[in-house]
């Protein structure tokens, strides 16, 4: 709906108003016909509007709990829990869904009124990805249960995790593939396994491409728009300065790009700049940034599709993190 509504050059609000048929809201006619010929002309596929989507036939199987540590820090939750409902709508399932806090406590009531009803199954995520041990209330459910974000380390529960070394890589292949050789790096904090994986990525790319690794292209952030205006600013300092810089977040590019234009530097053209995690801002900067989709909503409908089918057995798998190519790369002068 972000990309419909940069199209029609409408706020997202009115193109879902629009697409969803929403009484008692007055859209001028011109505005409806732009945004519905903004939709088709980027194949924002019909069976997707809320409106068409087919009522299913079993409206009154049990639902599928929803369990997430922390759903105000980032969009990646709220994605998750939309994929899980859209593939529980198909099978005539709601989902209830519930915010931990990261407190054993507040987890263990919240479990308790979860299943005060029977449950098809529950779907437990964690906001960063990471390895978890089940509270034994959970376990001893009997019901079918999930893993997002998360794994448990005996690999007894199936889980969906994105692929971030993969993600690194392809960030950064795309860097080498426009020609640059010198790429810097702004990561996450170290101790958090998406950081750890996206900087391995980034090193699998240079080590296929016969690119020396270079500790001084690497600079340390915390996620946020300062860490990446200040590693920006670091990296340019250098006698050598890198010609692409890869943020491993969007909101660290925010910086970065603040940075670079403080210092007189256009982009693509005198710094390329690639993010991480497709949030919405990306598609907002100037120029428009190339990321890649962090893929919550794919993994959300995966975790309610593997309740759905009673697949047996543990398995862990990664979706991939598609990049998304804008206007933020290109050769280097």
């Amino acid at each position: 709906m972000t990309d419909v509504a940069l199209e029609a050059g409408c706020s997202q609000a009115t193109v879902s108003f629009v697409l969803n048929k929403a009484p008692g809201v007055k859209i001028s006619n011109e505005t409806r016909a732009r945004v519905i010929a903004a939709a088709v002309k980027l194949a924002y596929a019909p069976p997707t509007f809320a409106h068409l989507e087919p009522r299913p036939s079993a409206t009154h199987s049990d639902p599928v709990g929803f369990l997430v540590d922390q759903l105000a820090t980032s969009p990646e939750a709220v994605v998750a829990i939309d994929g899980a409902r859209a593939a529980c709508w198909e099978d005539g399932r709601i989902v209830l869904s519930t915010q931990t806090s990261n407190d054993l406590e507040t987890e263990r009531e919240a479990i308790r009124v979860l299943t005060r009803q029977p449950l098809a199954g529950l779907i437990y995520m964690t906001i960063f990805t990471r390895k978890v041990t089940l509270p034994a209330e959970l376990l001893a459910l009997g019901v079918p249960i999930v893993l997002l974000n998360c794994y448990d380390e005996a690999g007894q529960l199936p889980s969906v995790l994105p692929a971030e070394t993969a993600g690194g890589r392809r960030a950064t292949q795309h860097l080498i593939d426009h020609g640059h050789r010198r790429i810097g790096m702004i990561t996450g904090e170290p101790w958090m396994q998406a950081a750890r994986d996206r900087q391995k990525g980034y090193r699998q790319a240079l080590a296929a491409a016969g690119i020396g690794f270079d500790a001084a292209l690497v600079r340390r952030g915390n996620w946020s728009p300062s860490s990446g205006y200040d590693g920006t600013q670091a990296l340019l300092a250098l006698p050598e300065p890198p010609t692409a810089i890869f943020c491993q977040n969007d909101r660290m590019a925010v910086g970065c790009y603040e940075a670079l234009k403080e210092a007189g530097l256009h982009i693509p053209q005198d710094m390329s700049v690639v993010g991480f995690d497709d949030e919405e801002i990306s598609r907002h900067l100037h120029p428009r940034l190339t990321t890649l989709i962090l893929p919550h909503r794919a993994m959300g409908g995966w975790a309610a599709k593997r309740l759905a089918t009673g697949a047996g057995g543990a398995a862990r798998v990664e979706l991939e993190c598609t990049l998304v190519t804008r206007s933020s790369v290109a050769v280097p002068r």
